[in-house]
């Protein structure tokens, strides 16, 4: 009996310690060595970090190895570090090392998200977005990038500047100090390579430059005709008010471009569905640059606030870097050299996504199913295949072989793409032609003057920007910046016909040619995701997403201040006004007859009659029309609500001027009723359903205000879903289409306004979250506070190292290892 007892426990004990020793996987979920994870001394409670770090050590000495001279690093009350160095390979060297130290783990997983490679870490739960990552291209066109940066000696030093840094920081890292995500995931971080900061370029290009609706436009023009396309889906609208708002004379002759005479839709079925590699809604951003003149200090003032998915880390963080060659202070993308939205002592700038068409999709017919070859003007040509390992932690590898054409590569076959029907298509996009964006920003971070300015963007292709700009001279521009495809009106709209050589991409429209604006007469310049010029610009200009709404208020806003200051700008950066409701909502009500509501309804009514239209967060009104709202696009467009075909809604601008200008046109119509419905009864029926789903929101929620703020909910989350115990809520106003573009999910990932001021330029600037991506960090999200308020810090712009300042914490002063 007491051997039995032994060999029971003995058994015991090492089946605990082999599961606090390796990593098991349960329903499908990794589950990390809890020995390892709730060690003392190395697992996650080593993690942790106070706020007063610094306190008892205010500086430090550090030797490194492969530092070439001096530097010092000082860091504020945000953990912003403020990089002085004696030359500019140590400036970048670094930056990559500062970085490392606080973003480590981020790089890293977005590189491997990237370059599908996600599986490597979690097992098998990623495999299908692993093999979209390979089959889009993404190593493909950083390769490409790579390619490019060797012909640029001086931008390569650069990269490699900073790869270096990289390295060295995660060279003195043991088990302990690995981020949380490591220990929990259980896995270590790896060599730091050019080709990691090309994907991470690159994964800005698909989250802003991979916005199209070729294959829903297709199955629209097969369902409803070309009679309905223009009308359902325009290119242009007049009450558009585009970027450069004036009609002009074009002081270039444009390039001619042919238009084929082949027809457009070339598929011959519906497509049903793709995997989603299409970005999420929401993503945008505002700009603007109000001359000295339009102001009350006489100063140009530069406003920016890119809308990314809000996440912790956040995709930004913050640095000042000084050499002999620069001073610039503003925002990195963690991995990549350089400050990419930021001012230096004469210059600031900004940037938003401008909403072009840069990926088209081209039926591929291959000569047997071996896929070798492919049909390409009567003739076969070889195709190229690349064979895709992807690592599956815990299996066997899966191959998938990708065939690369003239076009790009195949991306959707009888391998790949959900449910639909295995037809070939292959992907053109801009990002993976070679290009030189790091030089743009290499020299925007050294620029004096708008003639720098201009000479940084010839270099720029992707993710297309509009570059605001604004100097100390009181100049603002706007440049439309990227390298953009000569197409023929409609090329791309529809997906294409790849056997036919004539229906390529025609060149690209040269740089001069870009819409652009310098100091026009109305004092300012801006920009919010719309069109970028009206219909006198000679070239083509196709997008299924321009914004209606915040373009308008901001010009509006704009126009009508006078001796405009930081404060004015404050809260129009933050400014919660409805332009959509305000355009809607008093016809919607005037479809209503009050006499007949129901007690729910009538309180309803009148919370909206008497709403001022803003989306302010603790109003209910913004609620009631939002889910309002909700249910009466659905019912416009009933028509379109299949399951077995891919459709695109037309846009809350086109839906509610329809509804208003078209009440009786024929999609009013609910196909599913024998009554012919109009506008009118759409929206009455709705509003009765909306009545019912707030009424279900609220008994779902009984201790929950029915305020905006927590009916929208917005939510920072981290970049694993499953890590929500990461997440942090924000409690604002705003929405999708406000100026304010605070949804659910994506919003204002960077609030930063200039004041270009002759005797020191000032800043101020806030993000959600906070400078460590350490989860167990006061800075991990230590200013989500302050973002969730309006409020902003200011940017210390500092002139030297030696510079005293009451919010400077911490000094690190560095010298090569000898």
């Amino acid at each position: 009996m007491k051997f039995i007892r032994f060999f029971f426990f003995l058994a015991l004990t090492v089946t605990l310690i082999y599961l606090l020793d390796n990593r098991q996987v349960a329903s499908n979920i990794p589950v990390p060595p809890l020995g390892k994870l709730l060690d003392p001394f190395a697992g996650f409670w080593h993690n942790s970090e106070p706020k007063n770090f610094a306190k008892d050590n205010p500086t430090q000495n550090l030797s490194l190895e492969g530092l070439k001279g001096r530097a010092t690093i000082v860091y504020d009350d945000k953990l912003v570090p403020h990089i002085f160095a004696e030359n500019d390979e140590d400036i970048y060297f670094l930056q990559g090392y500062v970085t490392a130290q606080h973003r480590l783990w981020q790089m890293e997983f977005q590189t491997h998200a990237a370059a599908g490679r996600v599986s490597e870490i979690v097992g098998e739960l990623a495999v299908e977005f692993d093999r979209e990552r390979r089959r889009i291209g993404m190593v493909y066109g950083a390769q490409n990038f790579l390619k490019a940066l060797d012909t640029l000696p001086q931008m390569k030093a650069v990269g490699e500047a900073y790869n270096r840094g990289v390295n060295a920081y995660i060279k003195t890292l043991t088990y302990k100090d690995f981020p949380v995500e490591y220990k929990i995931l259980d896995y270590a971080p790896e060599e730091w390579t050019p080709i990691k900061s090309a994907l991470l370029l690159k994964n800005m290009a698909l989250t802003l430059n991979r916005g199209e609706a070729d294959f829903e436009m297709a199955n629209a023009l097969r369902l409803f005709g070309k009679q309905f396309i223009d009308v359902l889906y325009p290119d242009m609208q007049p009450e558009q008010d585009p970027i450069v708002n004036q009609p002009k004379q074009w002081n270039f002759t444009p390039v001619p471009v042919q238009t084929p005479k082949l027809s457009p839709n070339i598929i011959g079925e519906y497509i049903q569905q793709r995997y989603n590699t299409r970005p999420e809604k929401g993503v945008g951003s505002n700009n603007w640059a109000v001359a000295g003149t339009k102001t009350a200090s006489g100063n140009a003032i530069l406003c920016d606030d890119p809308h990314l998915a809000l996440s912790l880390p956040s995709i930004w963080y913050e640095m000042q870097l000084q050499s002999p060659t620069m001073n610039v202070y503003g925002v990195t993308l963690p991995g990549a050299p350089s400050v990419i939205i930021g001012f230096t002592d004469s210059i600031a700038w900004g940037v938003t996504n401008a909403q072009r068409d840069l990926v088209d999709w081209y039926q591929i017919k291959f000569r047997d199913n071996t896929k070798n070859e492919y049909v390409l003007d009567d003739k076969y040509v070889q195709t190229k295949k690349v064979v895709e390992e992807i690592k599956i932690r815990g299996k066997a590898s899966l191959i998938d072989t990708v065939c690369y054409t003239v076009w790009g590569p195949v991306t959707y076959d009888d391998k790949f793409g959900s449910k639909n029907q295995k037809i070939p298509f292959a992907m053109r996009w801009i990002a993976h032609d070679p290009s030189a964006e790091l030089l743009t920003f290499y020299k925007l971070n050294r620029a004096k003057n708008y003639a720098d300015f201009l000479d940084a963007l010839q270099y720029y292709s992707s993710p297309a920007q509009n570059f605001a700009f604004a100097s100390v001279k009181g100049e603002v521009a706007m440049s439309i910046q990227g390298k953009y495809p000569l197409k023929w009106k409609g090329q791309g709209k529809f997906p294409l016909d790849g056997t036919q050589s004539s229906q390529a991409w025609q060149g690209f429209i040269p740089t001069k040619h870009n819409v652009n604006q310098y100091n026009p007469p109305r004092g300012f310049v801006s920009s919010a995701n719309q069109h970028p010029a009206d219909s006198t610009y000679p070239y083509y200009v196709n997008a299924s997403n321009f914004e209606h709404y915040r373009n308008r208020r901001i010009n509006k806003v704009l126009d009508s201040l006078k001796n405009i200051t930081v404060d004015d700008m404050k809260r129009l950066q933050n400014d919660n006004y409805n332009l959509q409701a305000s355009e809607s909502l008093p016809y919607f009500l005037t479809q209503l007859n009050p006499e007949t509501l129901t007690p729910e309804g009538k309180e309803a009514y009148k919370i909206l009659l008497e709403w001022n239209f803003y989306n302010d967060p603790m109003l209910s009104a913004p609620v009631y029309y939002e889910v309002w709202w909700r249910k009466l696009k659905p019912l416009i467009w009933d028509e379109m609500q299949r399951k077995d075909i891919m459709l695109n809604l037309p846009d809350n601008f086109n839906s509610i001027k329809l509804l208003k200008e078209k009440p009786t046109f024929e999609f009013m119509d609910i196909k599913d009723t024998p009554e012919k419905e109009t506008a009118k009864e759409l929206i009455q029926l709705s509003f009765k359903q909306a009545l019912d789903s707030i009424a279900n929101w609220k008994k779902a929620n009984p201790n929950v205000p029915m305020q905006w703020t927590y009916f929208k909910k917005t939510t920072i989350k981290h970049l694993v879903p499953q890590f929500n115990s990461f997440d942090k809520v924000a409690l604002n106003g705003g929405n999708a289409g406000i100026v304010n573009a605070t949804s659910s999910r994506n919003g204002p990932s960077w609030r930063m306004i200039v004041e270009m001021d002759k005797s020191g330029v000032k800043g101020y600037g806030v993000y959600p979250g906070g400078q460590s991506g350490n989860a167990g960090s006061f800075y991990y999200d230590n200013m989500v506070d302050y973002w969730e308020r309006g409020e902003y810090y200011p940017l210390l712009f500092l002139k030297s190292p030696s510079e005293k300042h009451k919010r400077l914490i911490f000094t690190q002063s560095l010298e090569p290892k000898k």
